[in-house]
């Protein structure tokens, strides 16, 4: 059996996805190992969730690393990690992605895209946009990550219904017990390769 790979998890608030990739790490078939947090908010309480489970934390705020330093200096604590894989949870920056990077950096979005991506479209501002086109459906989806917000190559969707009764935080809920399935699924298609 190869070695797991060892994952970074990027994240600006409260760790969710963060928490669920720590519980895969239960499942004995589980290929992967969350190694480094690293979060633009030094409050965010995925921090608190990595430090809980023994994973080493970073911070790399805008603010104290202007322009192009601030990637690089998330792709370093990358290297400095080993990370094989980076995944962003809810990480609400654009990254500039090293060549050394490229195809190694995923994100999940809480749509199915093409549709409800680009800026601005995060959150519950995805589903409030979803019920105000009317839509029959919607979901996940985890893709490459590219220099574009939400414009890399799609690895895996899940579709949940719209429900005629839906608010956007019922919406957010379902789609996010999609997430949960969608994030290993897609993290072991890419241990396979």
């Amino acid at each position: 059996m190869s070695p797991p790979l060892r994952l970074a998890v990027l994240l600006s608030g409260s760790g969710r996805t963060l928490q669920n990739l720590l519980d895969q790490e239960r499942r004995n078939d589980w290929p992967a190992r969350v190694v480094v947090a690293i979060s633009n908010r030094a409050d965010a309480y995925g921090l608190v969730r990595a430090r809980e489970h023994g994973v080493p934390t970073a911070v790399v705020t805008r603010k104290e690393n202007p322009g192009d330093e601030f990637s690089r200096r998330i792709f370093d604590a990358c290297r400095d990690g080993g990370v094989d894989l980076v995944c962003l949870a809810g990480f609400l920056q654009l990254l500039a992605i090293p060549p050394d990077f490229s195809g190694r950096v995923v994100n999940i979005h809480p749509s199915l895209l093409p549709k409800f991506g680009g800026p601005g479209m995060y959150g519950l501002h995805v589903h409030e946009a979803v019920l105000a086109a009317g839509e029959s459906e919607s979901g996940c989806t985890i893709h490459f990550c590219t220099d574009q917000y939400d414009q890399g190559q799609v690895i895996l969707q899940k579709r949940v219904p719209v429900l005629s009764d839906d608010s956007p935080e019922s919406l957010a809920d379902r789609v996010f017990a999609a997430e949960c399935v969608a994030y290993p699924e897609a993290i072991c298609l890419l241990a396979a390769r």
